[in-house]
């Protein structure tokens, strides 16, 4: 017989629900060296942004450096941090070894109060298998440290959580598999990025993270020019394409806190992988060429389309030259290269447009190989973390305090406007 929640049971339902009915919880959980982070990472590789990650080691040992207890504080911690994840929006991907008689509690309640769908998997690796992928990890301090002494102790013969909430997956599984099915099971793999929490401008809008150029806010950021100069990067050591040169070398140009930047990002790359310098600072009269031309080819494409739609469509590629971040000396156009400065695979040619590239242009296009990913990623992450702003629909594409940078990091102000060439 089906009955009906009384109202105290209401209460306290909607009280602990989280998330929304689009967001997705997956659990991955295994014995040590099982490939639970690797297939974290794989998900969000695959999926973009939108994805959180909430990893047992990185709050047990990272954060808290407590034991694993069944008193452990990690456990709530873990709990409410994918809660929160989930209520503002993010898919959540909670990992780790996560035992069964310690976790269950935590996990089941997040199960059953997650308004989505939730997936739990289990990694099933024999102690064996175990002890050969720990050996292979290459790094040497942690091999010292954890030994298979440590492993044999940790490890619990499918250790699996109640009522039969796992899918368990066989050690014969490639990780290309498990991620594969996962993201189709989930429907994360055909479902688009969930975006991160929405922001909060100083006027009270909401910020789509793919917010374009021609987007009002853009120009209404007001810019207070900091003066710094142009510098050429040709004079720093960058490995630099000629694709873009002019007589004047201006595409060589960028503002002296950019080429800080970008000697950051560098310094982040891996051994063997390099950036590769196209375009920094575009005169005025430039930009306001390229938009022209690239709007113009839109309108005889799309002959029924207005004024406007022709102006925002244009602005997904090429900037409107009043806000252009080029303009300001405060965009690089930047892909990889291998020791031999040969450009690595990003998927699509810099500067491919839309039409062109069948979409593959877009930063997070699901159109793309997951090596292709592999590069974004590691180009993204290297420019992001010195302080770089990606434009979204332009995998090449970095500014920094200039109007677009400022809106999307939730800045009062920028400190680049345009600039003229000495």
């Amino acid at each position: 017989m089906t009955s009906t929640p009384n109202d105290a049971h209401r209460r306290l339902s909607a009280a602990t629900a989280a998330g929304r009915e689009d967001t997705r919880l997956v659990v991955i959980r295994g014995n040590s060296a099982s490939g639970k982070s690797s297939v974290a990472q794989g998900l969000r590789d695959h999926h973009g942004r939108g994805i959180a990650i909430v990893g047992q080691d990185v709050i047990r040992r990272n954060v808290l450096r407590e034991h694993d207890t069944a008193r452990g504080a990690n456990i709530a911690l873990l709990g409410r941090i994918a809660r929160d994840a989930l209520n503002a929006g993010f898919h959540v991907v909670l990992e780790g070894i996560l035992y069964a008689d310690r976790y269950s509690h935590m996990i089941t309640s997040l199960v059953r109060d997650h308004r989505g769908l939730s997936s739990c998997y289990y990694l099933d690796v024999p102690l064996e298998t175990t002890f050969a992928r720990h050996a292979s990890k290459p790094d040497a301090t942690y091999l010292e440290q954890v030994t298979d002494s440590h492993l044999a102790s940790w490890y619990r013969e499918l250790d699996l959580l109640p009522g039969g909430l796992e899918t368990v997956l066989p050690a014969d599984t490639t990780l290309q598999d498990t991620i594969a099915r996962i993201l189709r099971e989930t429907g994360l793999a055909s479902a688009s990025p969930n975006p991160p929490p929405p922001c909060k401008s100083s006027q009270g809008d909401s910020i789509h993270p793919l917010v374009l150029m021609s987007d009002p806010r853009v120009a209404a950021v007001p810019v207070r020019e900091c003066g710094e100069p142009l510098v050429d990067v040709r004079d720093h050591d960058f490995r630099v394409d000629p694709r873009k040169q002019d007589p004047l070398g201006a595409f060589a140009h960028v503002r002296e806190g950019v080429l800080a930047r970008l000697q950051h990002a560098r310094s982040l790359l891996p051994a063997g992988t390099d950036l590769l310098f196209i375009e920094g600072y575009r005169p005025l009269t430039l930009q306001q060429r390229y938009f022209t031309e690239y709007r113009d080819e839109l309108a005889a494409a799309q002959p029924g389309w207005t004024s406007e739609q022709l102006h925002q469509a244009a602005s997904r590629y090429v900037s409107p030259p009043e806000i252009a971040p080029h303009s300001a000396g405060a965009a690089v156009d930047v892909t990889l290269v291998d020791q031999d400065g040969h450009e690595l695979d990003l998927g699509a040619r810099v500067n491919a447009s839309p039409e062109e590239s069948e979409g593959a242009c877009f930063t997070h296009a699901p159109n793309v190989s997951d090596q292709v990913r592999r590069h974004r990623a590691l180009l993204l992450n290297a420019m992001e973390t010195a302080g770089f702003t990606n434009y979204g629909t332009e995998f090449w594409h970095f500014s920094a305090a200039d109007r677009y940078h400022a809106l999307m990091r939730l800045e009062p102000h920028a400190r680049y406007g345009p600039i003229e060439l000495p």
